[in-house]
Parts: C-alpha cells; sequence; structure tokens
C-alpha cells in the first residue's frame, strides 16, 4: 500500500465554473487528473485530498463530482478547503456517502485514520497572523482551526512505530513564510510531516517547502503537482 497526496481538484461537473482563470495549465485539467491518477494510484492505495474538491454548493450538488472520486482507484480521505460550501455536518456527510455507496470515500473532520504505520491527522487551517488583511473574524476562525486540529491529533492512536502526518488546506504559514501557531501544535505532537494545498499559479511562490523547525512540509496543490497525486509513502 503506498499512500499519496493531492489537494484543490476543484471539480466542476454539475457547475460551470472555468478554472483558466488560473492560467493555461488547468485547460482540461479534470481529463489530465483523470488520467495521471490512474496511470499512478492502485486499488490498493490512498490518496489524501486536503481540499476544494468540488465547485458545488450544495451536498447533492456535488454527487457527480463525488461519482467521478469515487471511480478512480484507491481509497480517498478527504478534507475540507475554504471553496467547499457543500461541506456539512458529520452526520450528513456519512448519510450522503452511504447512501450513494461511495464505499472508497472517507471524510476528515476531527478525526484521524491509521494507515499502516502512518497516522493521517488534519484540519482546514485558515490564513495566519501577520497577514496584511488578516482581521477580527479572522482570529477567531484561527482559533477554532487550532482547536480543531488539536482535536485531531488528540484523536491519533497512542501506538509505538508509528508516525503523525498532518493534512492542512491552508498552508500554516503567514505570506512572510513566518510559521503559526499551527506548526507550534505539530511540534507539541512529533508530527514529521505535512501537507498542504491552497496556492496556485504566483502563489507557489510564497510556499513553504522541506524542513522547518523540524517537520517537513510539502505543497500538493493539484495544478503544483501537474494534476498528478504526489507519493507520501
Amino acid at each position: 500500500m503506498a499512500i499519496y497526496a493531492i489537494s484543490d481538484l476543484h471539480l466542476a461537473l454539475s457547475v460551470n465554473k472555468p478554472m483558466d482563470v488560473f492560467g493555461d495549465r488547468w485547460a482540461n485539467y479534470m481529463e489530465k487528473l483523470k488520467s495521471a491518477w490512474e496511470e499512478t494510484v492502485s486499488p490498493e492505495d490512498t490518496v489524501i485530498v486536503p481540499g476544494d474538491i468540488s465547485w458545488a454548493t450544495y451536498l447533492e450538488e456535488a454527487w457527480e463530482d463525488f461519482k467521478f472520486i469515487e471511480d478512480l482507484p484507491g481509497r480517498k480521505i478527504i478534507s475540507k478547503g475554504n471553496h467547499d460550501y457543500w461541506w456539512t455536518t458529520n452526520s450528513k456527510l456519512e448519510k450522503f456517502k452511504t447512501g450513494n455507496n461511495f464505499g472508497t470515500i472517507d471524510f476528515m473532520h476531527n478525526n484521524s485514520f491509521k494507515m499502516g504505520n502512518i497516522i493521517l491527522c488534519g484540519t482546514r487551517g485558515w490564513k495566519c497572523p501577520g497577514d496584511a488583511d488578516f482581521n477580527e473574524e479572522d482570529q477567531k476562525i484561527f482559533h477554532r482551526e487550532l482547536q480543531r486540529l488539536e482535536l485531531s491529533l488528540k484523536s491519533a492512536p497512542k501506538e509505538e512505530k508509528t508516525e503523525l502526518l498532518v493534512a492542512l488546506h491552508y498552508p500554516p504559514f503567514n505570506s512572510q513564510k513566518q510559521p503559526s501557531h499551527f506548526v507550534d501544535i505539530m511540534r507539541k505532537y512529533g508530527v514529521k510531516n505535512c501537507i498542504y494545498g491552497h496556492l496556485h499559479s504566483h502563489g507557489f511562490k510564497s510556499a513553504v517547502q522541506g524542513e522547518v523547525e523540524g517537520i517537513h512540509f510539502q505543497l500538493v496543490s493539484a495544478d503544483y503537482l501537474d494534476f498528478r497525486p504526489l507519493k507520501l509513502f
């Protein structure tokens, strides 16, 4: 079993949402994603998808996008992004999944997943203090997302010879590439690897990658990866 990651699929099978505003690399992106995924991922593998899954506004409206994901090889663990307006309560997500026989999809929501010796935790995240437009409302959301990350990490089984992996949608750094409190929490729990998305096009320049404070960070936005899931383990 291998573990892959790719975020920001921005599927739009049920809504008209052109992605060419993000550049030419988004031309025919759903076809490229399907082809690259099928070439890369095997049925026994797991793919982590941290946010911005579908442009649908409501969960029922996202059915075609989830059917697209369900039909791709491997198990998929999905978390929330800032554009996932369809995201709802955990009970409704589970009812939607089981009611539509989406058996290869799981949702990360204040919980964790064990995959061999890797334990996956995470949350959406948010913009960070130090950003020019960070305001009082952002501070409330940021604090709530810190709590959700800690809830996820606390839910992880305490086992020897396991390694914690954190998946966020937002980068845990501000636009000046300074670490936020998300990094402090990850250090507190001994996290060694963190993946994140959200950044596109010119935003790639602000991505922090490699080791920072003992944690290895990787950007996994779909367009950054040329729509091919990245093998992590």
